[in-house]
């Protein structure tokens, strides 16, 4: 089998949609399934052959997108050659048109993934009146496929809701290898002046529509009557200097982090926060359950179905500070819950292998190859 793949974000960004793509290149290179990625270039020598680059812009409501300007001929030149049998379209901005449209005019199947509920950001940047016109081009552009994979059930049904009815689930995983309790480093607490304290940390994209000025309000009446607690912000964003302003002044900021030093982060914190309401799916979670930690999540989106309240994790109402408070104030004074939702989060973790879940997505190609051919003769 051979598939194409178009994205609007790639390597060196750091996000759902370029983690997902890295383990679906894992994959196919384990199991000699031949793939060509279409993605816009960034100040990266690292290239692989078999990735194709285009000059781009910065899409505002989410930076790490690219508005690329695909070279139509070179791209099409390139497709002739290597004659996919599948185009997966990652994201719905300018490559994943070119994907799109170059499909329909060979007949090739295309899949399409929704991974970023744009819809929702417009409530935090006053942009409301885009939401709909949103939702039209999110019509226009998934229904032309025939599969779009929703990183959840929530997705799924939010895009049912919408008009969207050719869904179909393609989950997300963890490497436990790379996200796991052996990380904890010590030094790292007293580097970070820590060693003493219960820490909370925040792992994510550091912008309005996580929710950041929620987790500030819960960590603020926390800090009020627990002094021996800390605040950990991994991350970067266009909200970052708000951050810095408006939480406590001893809160640390680790910057963006990746790799050991990231695995080594969440290990070494006690308790994970995602304030978030408008995740589709929530790898952090994940990450962060296999990291040891006992977690704590909106009770919205994709989070919704990772955290099984008071199993695995806690869940509060979406945007309520004080609900969120009450969590983070059960897992400091209640450790015998705090221990049982870390077992189960690291079990709950090590059941979402990649390969179970790539293997789901790789009958639903073969599925999708079937009908196109029977469509066809």
């Amino acid at each position: 089998m051979r598939i194409a793949l178009f994205s609007d974000t790639y390597r060196p960004q750091i996000n759902g949609v370029t983690n997902t793509l890295d383990k679906l290149v894992k994959y196919f290179e384990e199991n000699d399934i031949q793939y060509k990625i279409f993605a816009p270039k960034y100040d990266y020598e690292n290239e692989a052959d078999n990735t194709e680059r285009f000059y781009s812009l910065k899409f505002f409501l989410y930076p790490e997108c690219r508005l690329a300007l695909p070279n139509l001929f070179r791209i099409s030149q390139s497709l002739s050659e290597f004659k996919p049998d599948i185009i997966h379209i990652m994201t719905e901005f300018n490559m994943g048109i070119t994907g799109l449209i170059y499909g329909k005019k060979h007949n090739i199947p295309t899949i399409s993934s929704y991974t970023t509920n744009f819809s929702q950001y417009t409530e935090y940047y006053n942009l409301e009146f885009l939401k709909q016109p949103i939702w039209d081009y999110m019509r226009w552009f998934h229904n032309q496929n025939s599969i779009t994979l929703c990183p959840s059930n929530e997705a799924q049904k939010l895009l049912n809701r919408n008009g969207i009815s050719n869904t179909s689930l393609f989950s997300r995983g963890i490497d436990s290898h790379k996200f796991n309790p052996s990380f904890r480093n010590e030094g790292l607490r007293k580097k970070l002046g820590i060693e003493n304290k219960t820490v909370f940390l925040y792992v994510g994209r550091v912008s309005t529509e996580k929710d950041m000025d929620v987790l500030n309000e819960s960590y603020r009446s926390i800090r009020e009557e627990y002094k021996d607690t800390a605040l950990i912000i991994t991350g970067d964003g266009p909200y970052l200097e708000e951050c810095k302003k408006m939480f406590p002044d001893d809160t640390i900021y680790t910057g963006f982090k990746k790799g050991e030093e990231l695995a080594e982060i969440y290990a070494s914190s006690d308790i994970f926060v995602c304030p978030s309401s408008t995740e589709t799916f929530g790898n952090v979670v994940l990450e962060a359950m296999a990291s040891g930690l006992a977690v704590i999540g909106a009770d919205a989106g994709g989070i919704r179905e990772i955290i099984e309240h008071r199993q695995n994790g806690l869940k509060f109402k979406a945007k309520n500070s004080a609900e969120l408070a009450c969590c983070m104030k059960e897992f400091i004074e209640n450790n015998n819950l705090r221990d049982y939702i870390k077992s189960n989060g690291l079990k709950s973790a090590k059941s979402r292998t990649w390969n179970k879940i790539i293997d789901c997505l790789y009958v639903s190609y073969c599925e999708v190859l079937k009908r196109n051919k029977a469509v066809s003769a």
